[in-house]
């Protein structure tokens, strides 16, 4: 690999490159397209799997596509009016409804908490290093995942070096990329020391035991209590997450992902009466919308927001 080429792969994250290595496997092997392709031959593949995948798959699967074209210098097929009006009409016939994850409620997350506490305090007594461990790391993950709203993927490539704590005051968290980062600098986030569900106590629990002192926050335990080097994968926490939620006893465990970390800390925001531009700069949402998404996936019905309006008293009129 070139000097060249190892920096433009560098500048893919990597989930995004997998992915769109799957798309173009998956036009060209298992539906049996040519590269460089028309926009008669993509808008068939469309049309092919309107039925069989969502549209928000094949939206990605153009993406994939569309950077396949530049990348090799062709013409993009994707964009052509024809593309364009034979997805626009899959969506119209095939309407989806967005399912998002179920966010986790305060209460929720103190029994799980509860539970949590209790399961470390049993595992002490009995000398159990590994499940003690286990559950110092969930306990971690779980207070730290909520409270700063963390998505997986920045949960698993958390690393101890890029961590500080500031006692009785909270923690100060670097990720060299994420999601919304899209010049690369890396973002800063800060976590609260709280009195209870305190997410800097946990994390510095955690530590401690495992005697962490760099490389990944979060990472494998194996059966004698032994730590990976590796951090956990990202698609590892919502089997992880459901156990935990079914174990604690937190109804419903399935309808829960990774992601209710997230929308749980917007529904607590929201109901505590946060303003949309503080909620915004604290999780580090940059578009109106996507913020918009959380807020009404936590008060679907604008319960709060009017109930909030109607207690208000009643202006005079003049």
């Amino acid at each position: 690999m070139s000097s060249i080429d190892r920096y433009i792969e560098a500048a893919t994250r990597d989930n995004t490159r997998r992915s769109y290595q799957s798309a173009i496997r998956h036009y060209e092997v298992e539906w049996g397209g040519l590269l460089p392709a028309t926009a008669d031959a993509v808008a068939r593949y469309l049309a092919d799997h309107a039925e069989k995948l969502s549209i928000n798959t094949l939206r990605a699967r153009l993406a994939a596509l569309a950077e396949w074209h530049k990348s090799q210098g062709f013409p993009d097929p994707t964009k052509a009016p024809h593309v364009r009006k034979v997805l626009k009409g899959i969506a119209i016939v095939h309407p989806v409804d967005e399912r998002r994850a179920k966010p986790l409620q305060l209460e929720q997350l103190e029994l799980l908490t509860a539970w949590l506490d209790r399961q470390i305090e049993h595992a002490e007594q009995v000398g159990d290093r590994r499940l003690r461990l286990a559950h110092l790391r969930n306990r971690a993950l779980v207070l730290l995942g909520f409270w700063r709203a963390f998505r997986s993927d920045e949960l698993s490539r958390l690393r101890v070096e890029n961590v500080t704590i500031e006692r009785g005051h909270g923690m100060t968290l670097f990720l060299p990329r994420t999601k919304g980062d899209r010049a690369l600098n890396g973002t800063t986030f800060k976590a609260p020391a709280l009195p209870r569900l305190c997410p800097v106590s946990a994390y510095e629990s955690w530590i401690a035991a495992a005697a962490l002192t760099e490389g990944p926050v979060f990472r494998g335990i194996d059966r004698w209590g032994h730590l990976s080097g590796e951090g956990l994968h990202a698609g590892s926490l919502v089997p992880l997450l459901r156990t935990l939620f079914g174990a604690a006893g937190v109804p419903a465990p399935d309808s829960y992902s990774s992601h209710s970390l997230r929308r749980g800390f917007a529904s607590w925001a929201n109901s505590s009466d946060w303003d949309l531009k503080s909620l915004m700069a604290y999780v580090g949402w940059k578009d109106v919308r996507s913020a918009m998404r959380y807020i009404d996936a936590a008060d679907p019905f604008a319960q709060h927001r009017i109930g909030t309006a109607l207690s208000a008293p009643p202006r005079e009129i003049e």
